[in-house]
This record gives structure tokens, sequence and C-alpha cells, in this order.
């Protein structure tokens, strides 16, 4: 690979971390019209980074090294993860790296290190947000994987570069298991980023919160890379949505033109998922604590279903 490479697979990053906030906000602007609400600003996510960025952390006296560390670390995976996602390029360096699996447990990592956060300073609601999120993890996780392991048994490779390359390269079709892997898919999605029926991120009340109850204790620039992180998440999983199921208009080449348009499609691409997700949170509401595992068993069942499909109905022909 040249050196031009190199510099596109780094500048692909920091587009993906950079365009985060944007999607968040987006989805909010979205949502604050479906609601009859003056939107804010869409740049308004870049100014709460900003302001939280210049202000000074306090820290709780019961507060470890471990609170200290955790949201350079939660932070730091998320960029590893995002990193590893094709985003309007499969031909990178890094497209060797691009396995599902490592994704995986790069994103389990950053929610290890959240969870222990939360459970650091010793408050009541930091611990139930970490034993919330650590039962959301363990039934997320297992979908994930299956949808991994389906798209997987399509392409012959768990390398996500693969796997858009396969789904370019495959005539057009409706396939059952890719349509049961995409349902699975956005339903992981909504729960592993927080979102409504699973959490609601703009919440303030203690005893619904997930995400929020960790990350109470944080101030300052350690509660901007923890906001930060959740973002990166989001656009991770939307990446994946589009790219995995609909990645045509990717750029096949590293030539300017492909790129550019692939940047292009993309942030249609991303703008209509938003526009979904905030219309499907303003219509739902959000769901009792202890109907997640149902709504997460459903979704390992369907990615299940969309395996054996493969096999019943492809693997044979």
């Amino acid at each position: 690979m040249s050196v031009m490479a190199w510099l596109l697979a780094f500048a692909q990053t920091v587009l993906f971390v950079a365009a985060a906030p944007l999607l968040a906000g987006w989805i909010k602007q979205l949502k604050a019209r479906l609601q009859n609400r003056r939107p804010p600003p869409l740049a308004q996510p870049y100014r709460d980074l900003r302001k939280l960025f210049a202000k000074q952390v306090v820290l709780a006296r019961t507060a470890s090294p471990i609170f200290r560390i955790a949201p350079y670390i939660v932070f730091g995976t998320a960029v590893l993860a995002a990193s590893v996602v094709p985003l309007i390029a499969v031909q990178l360096p890094l497209a060797a790296m691009a396995d599902a699996i490592v994704l995986v447990a790069l994103l389990a990592l950053g929610r290890f290190f959240l969870a222990l956060a939360g459970l650091d300073v010793g408050t009541t609601f930091g611990g139930m947000g970490s034993s919330r999120e650590m039962m959301v993890g363990s039934l997320a996780e297992p979908a994930m994987l299956m949808v991994v392991f389906t798209l997987a048994m399509v392409a012959a490779s768990t390398n996500l570069s693969t796997m858009i390359t396969h789904t370019l390269e495959a005539n057009f079709a409706l396939r059952p298991s890719l349509l049961f892997a995409f349902v699975a898919l956005l339903l992981v999605g909504v729960a592993e980023t927080g979102r409504i029926p699973v959490d609601n991120p703009a919440t303030h009340l203690e005893l619904t919160m997930i995400h929020e109850a960790m990350i109470l204790e944080y101030t300052g620039r350690h509660l901007a890379l923890m906001e930060f992180a959740a973002q990166v998440k989001l656009m991770i999983y939307a990446v994946l949505v589009v790219d995995l199921f609909a990645p045509w208009g990717i750029a096949p080449t590293l030539a300017p033109r492909p790129l550019l348009a692939a940047t292009v499609l993309l942030t249609a691409k991303l703008a209509v998922l938003g526009a979904v997700l905030a219309v499907a949170e303003t219509a739902v509401a959000k769901m009792r604590i202890f109907r997640v595992p149902t709504f997460l068993a459903i979704a390992f069942t369907v990615a299940l279903v969309g395996m054996l499909s493969f096999v019943i109905l492809e693997a044979r022909a």
C-alpha cells in the first residue's frame, strides 16, 4: 500500500469520528420538529462538546484511577472500532483488520470499562446503571454475533470489507438471510446505542436510566469523552447498517471521483436512516426495563432464523 492509501485510511477515520456528532444533531433536530418543538442547531452537539472540554474536571473523593482513565479507554475503543469499519472505501490498508469479531470485542471492551466506571464511585445510580448495561450487553452481544455469523456464511468471511464487496458483486435479489440479519442488526443497534424503546438518551429520570446513570459523576472533559464515545458508537451502527446491507455507491477504488461520490451517497443514506430513527423514537414509547430481555431475545431469534434460512434455502443451491 502506498503512503497515499494510509493517509486516506487516516482521513476516513477522522471523518468517521468528526461526523458522529453531526448524525446525533440531525436526529435531535428531526425529533424536535416531529414533537412540535423548536429544533436545536445542527451543530449543537459540537458546541456542547466544546463547552464540556473547557470546563474544569471535578472528581469524587472515592474515585480511583479507574474512574479517571475509563473515559479515555471508552473513547479510544470507540475510535479503534470506527477505524476498522469501512466508511466510503473498502480498498484501504486497514481493510485486512476490518474483522467483525474484532469490532464486537472492541465495543465489549468499551462497555466493560464504562460499567466499571459506573461502579467505581459507589453511588446507587451508578451501580444500577452498570448492572442494567451489563444485562443489555450480555443479551445484545450474542445477537450481534449471530448477525455476524449469518453475514459470514453468506460472504464466506468475517471481514467487513469482504462482506461489502460480496454484496456489491452479487446479483441483486431479495435474500431472506440478509433480510433477517438486517432486522436483527437494527434491533441490536437500538439496544447498544441506548435509543428508544430500550433507553432514552434525553432522560433525566434516575430510575429509568441506563447509559446516563453510569456517567452522572463525570464532569468536564471526562464527560465530553463519554458523550463523544456514545455518538461515535451510534455512528458505527448506522454505518454498519447502510454499508453492509446497502453498500451501493461505496468507492471500489481510491480515485478522487469515486471517493467524492461515495461520501455524498453515504451522507444521503445516513440522513434517511437518521430520519427513520427519529420517526420511530417519536412514535414508540420507552419500554419497561423488564421487557428489554424479551426485545433482545427477539433480535437473537431473528438473527438465528436468518442463519437457518441461509443453510436451508441458499447453502444447498
